[in-house]
């Protein structure tokens, strides 16, 4: 995926930068970012670092609704942030850029090169943003374990035409992925194994079955 800046002179960058009044923010591990985002209409991005859009339920359970790493975008109207049961928490040191909606928005700003650039980029990302996640909605619409392993590995197998995937996080963040239960989903990745479905070694999944 392109990032948001792709194509820019870094001189480019500091007008643009001014053009849109970008504000930069540093968080440290396990850090709430933006907790305004709820009530202000901002676009974020992530420069560097890990965070996640968390749903909290109301028994203290949290469901990850979406990780968030360098080049990714989210904002008030584009992710599930807008519920005051969700928080977006750091994982690890990261920094954001946020840019006010309404200035990003100003109808005077395509007479600038730059911006048109970053524009495009930025519709590009969210392009795949949204995407991504209607490849998720397809998985939690499954009901069972399984089907939502099996789903998922289709969904990668079809980008790729590989039976070889290659899980882009741990096992145990896959399970928060697919909004299932850790020692369950562990359990069914076993059943997978001994069913001759699959092979795993360390975050390879070979795909055994038959595939269209």
């Amino acid at each position: 995926m392109n990032g948001p800046f792709d194509g820019l002179s870094k001189l480019q960058m500091q007008k643009l930068f001014v053009l849109l009044g970008v504000h930069k923010y540093k968080y440290n591990k396990l850090e709430e970012l933006i907790s305004t985002i709820k009530h202000e209409n901002l676009i974020c991005i992530i420069i560097s670092g890990h965070a996640q859009i968390m749903y909290i339920e109301y028994n203290g359970n949290e469901i990850v609704m979406e990780d968030l790493y360098e080049n990714n975008i989210f904002g008030t109207n584009i992710s599930a942030t807008n519920n005051d049961n969700c928080q977006i928490i750091a994982r690890e040191e990261t920094e954001i850029w946020v840019i006010d909606y309404n200035r990003l928005m100003n109808i005077n700003n395509l007479q600038h090169n730059y911006f048109n650039i970053f524009f495009r980029n930025l519709f590009d990302i969210i392009n795949v943003k949204f995407k991504e996640r209607n490849e998720r909605i397809s998985i939690l619409e499954k009901k069972q374990i399984r089907d939502r392993l099996l789903e998922y590995f289709e969904i990668q197998y079809k980008k790729s035409r590989s039976k070889f995937v290659y899980l882009p996080f741990s096992l145990k963040d896959l399970a928060d992925y697919l909004s299932v239960n850790r020692s369950a989903m562990f359990r069914e990745i076993k059943h997978l194994k001994d069913d001759k479905l699959i092979e795993v070694k360390d975050k390879r999944i070979t795909l055994l079955y038959k595939l269209n």
